[in-house]
């Protein structure tokens, strides 16, 4: 018979994993959500295109887009010496829709919320 306390603990840190992962660390940040609108704007577009209308340094609007990258936000191309950046919708959408089932599936467990 498996423990309701240790249950609920496994759920728990499940939820948590889901919440504080790369995806959303990505966009904890205000300065890198300020360049992932930026990208949202310009749509396909280079460091230059992008790092021209905000006020970080471009290695630092360069870092930014890394992590967006990782996270699976944006899409990079490389063509021939330049890197395009663009947001990939589509994976962020599959993303979030997965984040929502895990957190669906996990709730009766961790935080089921007030009694009906």
């Amino acid at each position: 018979m498996t423990n309701p306390t240790s249950t609920r603990t496994c759920a728990i840190d499940a939820a948590i994993d889901s919440l504080d992962g790369a995806f959303f660390k990505a966009l904890c940040e205000p300065s890198r959500v300020a360049v992932l609108k930026r990208v949202m704007q310009l749509g396909r577009a280079d460091i230059a295109e992008i790092a021209e209308g905000l006020p970080q340094e471009r290695s630092v609007v360069s870092r930014h887009l890394q992590v967006l990258l990782e996270a699976g936000i944006v899409r990079a191309t490389k063509v021939s010496r330049q890197m395009f950046y663009e947001v990939d919708g589509p994976a962020v959408v599959t993303r979030l829709e997965a984040i929502l089932q895990h957190m669906k599936s996990l709730a009766p467990f961790c935080c089921p919320g007030a009694p009906k």
